[in-house]
């Protein structure tokens, strides 16, 4: 078992930065992938970034792509999300989570190939 848990959510205005955390405990050499989904009211939750645990290889959902960074700590099994030039858009509830598979994580973009998750954190963007 793997558990996950969120920090740094919160209000940003348009423009802003934000950083999220997600700290990883128990069984984490089992991860062979950490990344982040959104789910914004009334919709499917979405890829946003993903990062490979042992070789740091990163992948970004187009419509973060340039504002957005993933990067992971394998000392302290942390894993953050730095987020600029925030839209409104971004307004969702965030989730870390942890793929098990590297087969699964061939399809990364698909929520029900993760292993684990946190149980989210809200990110709010003001106009």
């Amino acid at each position: 078992q793997v558990q996950l848990v969120e920090s740094g959510g919160g209000l940003v205005q348009t423009g802003g930065s934000l950083i999220l955390g997600c700290t990883a405990s128990g069984r984490t050499r089992s991860s062979y992938a950490m990344g982040w989904f959104r789910q914004a009211p009334g919709k499917a939750r979405e890829f946003v970034a993903s990062i490979t645990w042992r070789n740091g290889v990163k992948d970004y959902a187009d419509s973060v792509k340039g504002r957005f960074t993933i990067s992971r700590n394998g000392v302290r099994n942390t894993m953050d999300l730095q987020m600029n030039t925030m839209e409104v858009e971004d307004t969702a509830t965030y989730y870390c989570a942890a793929c098990t598979s590297r087969d699964r994580y061939f399809a990364r973009y698909d929520a029900s190939k993760w292993d684990y998750w946190g149980q989210g954190i809200q990110v709010i963007v003001s106009s």
